[in-house]
């Protein structure tokens, strides 16, 4: 167990600040590191791994004895340096004779294992053995898209962690709003089997459509591999039901005497307190009282027009 200790420093608060719970999280930091032991197509594929994640991950060269993921105390290191490194996806690599070419993945929460998936890597391709237009490289950093190709990312529940964690892994920052012209690169997962996911990474090159939205096309830039699924661990439903909660929002203030209808949308209720028809002052608008008026004006015009005739012949 680390010792916790109180930060002394304004700089050593704002590391703690920055390392705190938020309402909308950073991007997810990945840790890479090394077995005991690891073969020369493991240590390929942690290093492009690590290209790939660059600005966004943290790699460890040492051999690590005391990590075993799948083993009870095997996982205290392991959360030692999630703890160290703020990060909370791991890449491990290992090579046996039981597992040979093994790599496992992992989700932390609250800096401790979530879940697991071990993979072994087959028909391995480095970035160097693939020849394309290097002006459409992948921008270091870029949003990628991910495509998950096959049912069973939707019914095997070994390939729907598996789809979990890779999302996890490659998807970065999460964002509200893109620009179509910054995505330059897609990670293409296909299940070829319940147990086998063939991986790889894409260049995406933008042509014209005649339309407002560009035609798009692959281009293979590597690495690419398969994925065969060897072992798995899922969280215990307590754990996931922790981990899945987040921050609500200001809930809106209740409307009164204001319901909503699948129907007939809003509907709303008005209340009319009663009526005291005979306290209620009417005004006077009877027949009888305009038609003295209009006779009173008829005869007042009458006199004055007699009396200006009267002026005028005395004059």
């Amino acid at each position: 167990m680390m010792e916790i200790r109180t930060p002394k420093t304004h700089k050593a608060k704002r590391v703690l600040e920055k390392r705190a719970p938020k309402l909308v999280e950073n991007g997810k930091k990945t840790l890479i590191l090394h077995g005991t032991k690891t073969s020369a197509t493991v240590s390929s594929v942690l290093m492009e791994l690590y290209r790939l994640k660059k600005g966004g991950a943290i790699k460890y060269s040492r051999r690590n004895e005391n990590i075993r993921p799948f083993e009870s105390g095997g996982e205290t290191s392991l959360e030692f340096f999630s703890l160290k490194t703020d990060c909370s996806i791991f890449v491990y690599g290992s090579h046996t004779k039981k597992r040979p070419d093994n790599l496992v993945l992992g989700r932390m929460y609250d800096h401790h294992v979530y879940d697991l998936i071990e993979v072994g890597i087959e028909n391995f391709k480095s970035l160097l053995s693939f020849s394309y237009d290097k002006k459409i490289a992948p921008h270091e950093g870029s949003k990628p898209f991910i495509c998950f190709n096959g049912e069973g990312f939707e019914n095997v529940p070994e390939l729907k962690q598996l789809k979990e964690v890779l999302t996890d892994l490659f998807r970065g920052e999460v964002v509200e709003n893109l620009n179509l012209t910054g995505l330059d690169r897609a990670y293409v997962c296909t299940a070829i089997s319940p147990t086998k996911v063939f991986l790889t990474h894409c260049a995406i090159k933008l042509k014209k459509s005649g339309t407002i939205v560009p035609r798009i096309e692959l281009v293979e830039v590597g690495p690419s591999m398969d994925l065969v699924i060897r072992r798995n661990r899922l969280p215990n439903e307590g754990l996931r039901k922790e981990a899945m909660k987040s921050s609500k929002d200001k809930p809106k203030k209740k409307v009164k005497n204001v319901d909503q209808n699948d129907v007939l949308g809003k509907l709303g209720r008005v209340y009319i307190p009663e009526q005291e028809v005979g306290k209620i002052p009417l005004p006077d608008k009877s027949k009888g009282v305009k038609r003295e008026r209009r006779e009173g004006k008829m005869k007042k015009n009458k006199e004055e027009g007699s009396a200006s005739k009267k002026l005028k012949e005395s004059e």
